[in-house]
């Protein structure tokens, strides 16, 4: 009878639902058994430890790897799907992976901004080249998953060293099996259309092109501008946020590269606009009749400055309180 792999299916989870559903029927779909901790809350040692036995007792390691690094895990310093990828290779595991196309990425990219990684950034570049260096394929559409699935599956059945679930004592246990994942597919289905719940929240909440206030905030906090001297005698340095924050009425009324525009005027839109309009912070405008262009606050500019104001009050009331 033929053997039966366990494969563990392992991804991020709020990016790569569709994809990871595509690989659980296809593994389905080639006669053998899906397996995967993806429902399971990131965190818990003893659901480490849980996650470690599903390994131990798989066949087949796959990863589905998209644009996310996924939360870390504090013990390895690794995202939890890193440190999976690791624990299967120091097993032993056969593993594969499938990666997502830098097309299909951007397109995914745009539908929800969340699905490219940023805060991990120079930890996922180095994952997606540890697995590029081992067995993997790109994918662009679910079709391509479907199908790397079917064929990796196909060589590892005639690998006589993978022992798998055969027609025997151990029936009982491989309808169990087949049974709880049946049940984690349905619940997985659930967890689905909730997730979409959720995003469409996350959607209303993120309207500065594509970041959070938080996000965008925390870089001004980060970059550091200093004022030239003919602009300021001292020169001083202050942060990008400080500088628009402080500077708002000149960024709403707008600045110009007019010669008729002091000095600030002038450094303000050569050398910090930029940097503001790279989030969607300020435009640059035509004006009409005249050959000079200018500078001036979107509306996703107000909104952040608005924010702001925001966060101020409620810091000035608790202490108050």
């Amino acid at each position: 009878m033929k053997k039966k792999l366990q494969v563990f299916i392992s991804s991020t989870y709020i990016d790569m639902i569709e994809e990871r559903q595509a690989a659980v029927t296809a593994v389905l779909n080639a006669g053998h058994i899906p397996a995967g901790m993806e429902l399971f809350k990131s965190g818990d040692q003893s659901q480490k430890d849980t996650i470690k036995r599903w390994i131990d007792e798989s066949d087949v390691y796959m990863l589905i790897l998209g644009g996310r690094y996924g939360s870390l895990d504090p013990e390895s310093g690794k995202s939890y799907t890193h440190w999976e990828y690791d624990y299967a290779g120091e097993q032993g595991k056969r593993r594969f992976a499938i990666v997502i196309k830098d097309e299909k990425l951007m397109d995914k990219a745009r539908e929800n901004p969340n699905f490219m990684e940023r805060e991990h950034y120079t930890q996922y570049q180095n994952f997606k080249s540890e697995v590029l260096n081992n067995i993997s394929k790109f994918y662009e559409d679910i079709k391509d998953i479907k199908l790397t699935v079917m064929e990796s599956l196909k060589e590892y059945e005639a690998d006589d060293s993978l022992v798998g679930w055969v027609k025997s004592d151990s029936i009982q246990n491989n309808e169990k099996i087949l049974l709880e994942n049946t049940e984690l597919l349905k619940e997985n289905a659930q967890l689905s259309k909730e997730n979409d719940i959720l995003n469409q929240k996350l959607a209303q909440k993120t309207d500065l092109n594509g970041f959070q206030y938080a996000e965008v905030k925390s870089v001004l906090e980060t970059t550091v501008i200093k004022l030239p001297k003919k602009v300021d005698e001292s020169e001083t340095e202050m942060t990008l946020f400080k500088f628009f924050v402080s500077r708002a009425n000149l960024f709403s009324t707008g600045v110009t590269n007019s010669s008729r525009s002091n000095d600030l005027a002038l450094y303000v839109y050569y050398n910090v606009a930029p940097k503001l309009m790279q989030f969607g912070l300020l435009e640059k405008l035509k004006v009409t009749g005249v050959q000079y262009e200018k500078i001036q606050t979107t509306k996703e500019g107000l909104r952040f400055l608005a924010q702001h104001e925001i966060e101020k009050a409620a810091r000035i009331k608790s202490v108050k309180d």
